[in-house]
């Protein structure tokens, strides 16, 4: 019999499920579902989801399609009603229509637990599911949206010491494999198992795994120092006037605020207070008006170079390529030779910084219009080969906001030569919420998975400097100017998550697949012999249990 067939123990367990849960499994799924989300940041209570997704698979064991759907829909719904909540600062709308369409992946996820819970080895093919579920939503519209990866909840465990070796995928998927390992667990233990027998995998796995996990974090591919050298990066953080949607309203006073903190900043460098900088990280939308188009900008940023003496990486919208159009980017201003170098953000968010079928929904939805003009994604890695001041060359990788999302934007940066990792980020519209302490953390993890410290600027919250095992070392405090030298070592090692991560995440996306074709073969007896023997009912009776049942009738 195959290693994926199911066996006859399954069909009593969930006949125990059945009864324990037996008109609970609508609360359930909701409690687990509010637990989930309380995993991230910033409630950061990671140890919720080893109760959260066992209690989930259960509730959905041995139900039928429709009723799994509907538990793992009311299951995403409540986990994003907590993790994505800040997005109630666009309209309460916006936040309601994108957890209601995100929540649909769950129901999806719902049906995949239920099927692959009729299989032998159904923890790990379940894990797989997750990676699938999750290879959907952060591509699938527009792009996705993969902001909620369980992968990020676990930076502050000992399974992050994995992260450089597979990716954020993988550490989600071992987290998902352990928290069914408990499932499988209580599954025996409920079915009145030898408990020995029933502890044992589960209890191998909290053990072994993450003790590996710390046995990986020692994992450096370089020395502390670099082996090129190392730069000083100077990170301004220049504030906004106001909070919330309205905080970028007054594009000029954010651009004014971000010189005065880099006059701060080079002053306290001459007067020998912090250590002068080779270059100057300025914050995406540190300017709303292009500074090569409007005279004005333009004399503000060059001011602010000459004024330092060091070239600036200048976060700017700018307009075009084409009519009602604009780009987001990073400008290597040179203090002599203007603008040198330019990178356009790849990854845009949908209704935030474009519309999709933007001429079919505007008559519709005039709200959009505030959007503003259309924005247009690059199509270059995000690598700025540019010269500091006493003559050096360098690779500087930039990734702007949402693009930390992203695995494929993130390794392509790498990949493609960066020596150091910038990260640009506006958040002055979500500051006060959630949001902000989730992007640092996915930043973390970033750095982990690269081995790359990262140097983080934004317009008002929170700023600061991530050394290349995710520790934070400095950080400012939201709704306030501020500014640090940071010196980061020039590394060109590339770790095993960044060259084969990608493969990683689709192969266990594929292993769910089969897994779930083999489930739905089996449950409708084309599968393996065993599965023929196997099936259940929506009761979660095996098919032979019912013949019996009308015999003894």
């Amino acid at each position: 019999m195959s290693v994926l067939t199911s066996t006859r123990e399954p069909a009593s367990d969930t006949r125990a499920v059945h009864g324990l849960l037996a008109g609970h499994r609508w609360p359930v799924v909701i409690v687990a579902g509010l637990l989930m989300g309380v995993s991230w940041q910033p409630f950061n209570l990671w140890p919720a989801a080893l109760v959260a997704i066992p209690a989930f698979t259960l509730a959905v064991r041995g139900v039928r399609a429709r009723r799994a759907f509907g538990l793992g829909y009311l299951f995403g719904l409540a986990m994003l009603t907590v993790t994505i909540s800040w997005v109630h600062v666009l309209g309460v709308p916006v936040a309601a229509l994108l957890s209601t369409f995100e929540a649909l992946f769950f129901g999806l996820l719902g049906v995949a637990l239920m099927l692959v819970g009729r299989l032998r080895w159904w923890p790990l093919a379940a894990a797989c599911c997750w990676v699938l579920c999750e290879f959907g939503y952060a591509r699938i519209p527009f792009g996705g949206f993969g902001w909620s990866r369980i992968g990020y909840t676990m930076v502050d465990t000992p399974l992050s010491g994995f992260f450089p070796f597979l990716g954020v995928a993988g550490v989600g998927f071992l987290l998902a494999l352990i928290a069914h390992l408990i499932a499988w667990t209580c599954l025996q233990l409920i079915g009145n198992r030898r408990w020995i027998r029933a502890l044992a995998p589960t209890a191998a796995g909290l053990i072994l795994l993450p003790g590996l996990g710390y046995a990986a974090s020692f994992y450096q591919p370089e020395p502390a120092g670099g082996t090129h050298g190392s730069v000083k990066v100077g990170i301004v953080q220049g504030n906004v006037p106001g909070r919330g949607i309205e905080a970028l309203g007054r594009a000029r006073t954010v651009t004014n605020n971000h010189l005065s903190e880099t006059i701060n900043l080079i002053t306290k460098a001459r007067l020998g207070l912090v250590d002068q900088p080779d270059f100057i990280l300025w914050p995406e939308n540190s300017t709303d008006i292009d500074p090569l188009r409007d005279a004005q900008t333009r004399q503000v940023v060059q001011s602010a170079t000459s004024l330092a003496g060091v070239p600036i990486l200048v976060g700017a919208v700018m307009e075009g390529p084409g009519p009602d159009e604009r780009q987001t980017s990073a400008l290597w201003w040179d203090p002599q030779r203007g603008v040198l170098a330019r990178y356009d953000k790849r990854n845009l968010v949908p209704f935030g910084e474009y519309i999709p079928f933007r001429d079919q929904l505007l008559p519709l939805i005039p709200i959009l219009r505030q959007v503003g003009a259309q924005s247009v994604p690059g199509t270059e890695p995000g690598v700025l080969k540019v010269s500091l001041p006493d003559g050096r060359r360098i690779a500087v990788g930039d990734v702007i906001c949402f693009e930390l999302a992203y695995d494929r934007t993130i390794a392509e940066t790498i990949t493609n030569g960066a020596q150091l990792m910038m990260v640009q980020s506006n958040n002055a519209t979500y500051g006060g919420t959630g949001q902000i302490a989730q992007q640092f953390a996915i930043t973390r993890a970033r750095a982990m998975e690269t081995r790359r410290e990262i140097a983080v600027a934004t317009t008002d919250s929170v700023s600061g400097f991530i050394d290349r095992n995710g520790k934070v070392v400095n950080r400012t405090s939201e709704f306030t100017a501020a500014s640090m030298t940071v010196t980061m070592p020039l590394r060109t090692a590339v770790t095993p998550a960044i060259r084969f991560g990608g493969w990683l995440d689709v192969g266990l996306a594929l292993l769910a697949v089969a897994a779930l074709v083999v489930a739905a073969a089996g449950q409708r007896g084309f599968g393996p012999q065993g599965f023929g023997r196997v099936r259940e009912d929506g009761r979660g009776r095996s098919a032979a249990d019912t013949g019996r049942e009308k015999a003894a009738q």
